[in-house]
């Protein structure tokens, strides 16, 4: 089903209580795959007594200490946070994140980033994200609890779920998993270190700037596959 296809990733939580309510907020909108990655106190009585009926959510939830690992399999990750850090990702408002992450559902596992309570997620973390996700809170007071906006970037995709049910499907862009795009990147980064453009002792912004720009472009898996035959053939020139 395409809701199995939505895994929902709590970075670094330091409350108990809101992994429950969270794993709370996914079941009422019919969602059911979490992940939580490098939580700080779980398994914890208060996330369980916070679930209410969703333990069942609970129970199966991934546990790793690595969101690398916990990404490698996923089309497309989009991150919810509330400011940009460093070089900004692509911003998308949640019915627009929404829509395209259950379009992308269709053709294999998307994900949804929220970052720890007190900082939000890291410039690391936002790494595998293709955009980022804003819910528009009052600027003088911004402060939105984690479990909320699981609640109300989970409501989004419900209705977009939703709305797709009964429609003749469209065709989607293949995007590349994460994992094939990080091979991508390391791929890239060996060659314009073979071909001398950047320092390997000095590589400074270079690489997070092409990141960037390539999380842009968006490019789908023929795309990615003409970009790696590109970086091979200069790699052939360059150590024959």
């Amino acid at each position: 089903m395409l809701r199995d296809n939505v895994l929902s990733v709590l970075v670094q939580t330091h409350h108990p209580g809101n992994i429950g309510s969270a794993a709370r907020a996914l079941k009422t909108m019919g969602l059911r795959r979490l992940a939580l990655v490098q939580a700080r106190d779980y398994p914890h009585e208060e996330a369980t007594r916070l679930a209410a009926g969703a333990g069942d959510v609970l129970q199966a939830a991934q546990l790793s200490d690595s969101l690398q690992v916990t990404l490698a399999d996923t089309r497309l990750v989009v991150a919810c946070t509330a400011r940009p850090r460093g070089f900004d990702l692509p911003e998308l408002d949640a019915e627009q994140a929404a829509a395209l992450l259950v379009e992308q559902a269709a053709l294999g596992p998307v994900a949804v980033l929220y970052g720890p309570e007190r900082f939000g997620l890291s410039n690391e973390h936002l790494r595998p994200a293709r955009y980022r996700v804003t819910i528009p809170a009052d600027p003088d007071y911004p402060s939105l609890n984690l479990a909320a906006a699981v609640q109300l970037i989970s409501y989004e995709i419900r209705k977009a779920v939703l709305a797709q049910a009964g429609k003749a499907p469209r065709p989607a862009r293949t995007l590349p998993p994460t994992r094939e795009m990080e091979g991508f990147y390391q791929h890239l980064q060996r060659a314009i270190y073979d071909a001398g453009f950047i320092n390997r002792a000095h590589p400074g912004k270079i690489m997070e700037k092409l990141r960037f720009l390539f999380d842009r472009a968006e490019p789908d898996q023929s795309e990615l596959n003409i970009l790696r035959g590109i970086l091979a053939s200069f790699e052939r020139h360059i150590r024959p």
